[in-house]
C-alpha cells in the first residue's frame, strides 16, 4: 500500500522557538521555519523531520531520533562543550562519557542519550 510512498517521522515539543535553537544552533541541524505549524529539520541524506508544537506536550519515553556519527567520542565532546547532557540509563554499562560501548562487547552500536528542551530523547551513534 505505501512501498513507493515517501514518509517522514514528526514529534512534538513544548516551545518551537526552544526546539529552533536547539536543533539549529546547538546540534547544528539545518531548520526550516512554518510558522505556526512548526519546524522542519533537514538532513541531506534521509527524509526531513517535522517538528510541532503541542500544548500539552508530554516527552517520549524512547529515543525518537538518532543522529549517525563517524567518532562518538568527539561528538559527545562537543555535544558536553555545548551544556548538553548526557542521560545515563540503568542496565547499560555507560563509561566516564557516558557512552554505551556496543561495538567492542559485538552488541550493537557505541551510543549516547541525551534529551531535547522539551525533554525527547536523542543519540548519537556510531555503527563501526
Amino acid at each position: 500500500m505505501f512501498k513507493n510512498t515517501p514518509a517522514f517521522s514528526g514529534f512534538s515539543v513544548n516551545s518551537l522557538a526552544a526546539a529552533k535553537k536547539f536543533y539549529g544552533d546547538v546540534l547544528e541541524v539545518t531548520v526550516e521555519d512554518r510558522g505556526d505549524m512548526g519546524i522542519t529539520l533537514k538532513f541531506p541524506v534521509c527524509n526531513d523531520v517535522y517538528i510541532y508544537h503541542k500544548a500539552d506536550h508530554a516527552p517520549a519515553a524512547f529515543t525518537i531520533l538518532n543522529f549517525v556519527t563517524e567518532n562518538i567520542n568527539s561528538a559527545v565532546d562537543e555535544l558536553l562543550a555545548k551544556g548538553v547532557t548526557i542521560e545515563r540509563y540503568e542496565g547499560f554499562h555507560q563509561d566516564e562519557k557516558g557512552i554505551a560501548r556496543g561495538i567492542a562487547a559485538k552488541m550493537g552500536p557505541d551510543i549516547a542519550w541525551f534529551k531535547d528542551p522539551a525533554g525527547n530523547i536523542l543519540s548519537v551513534l556510531q555503527e563501526k
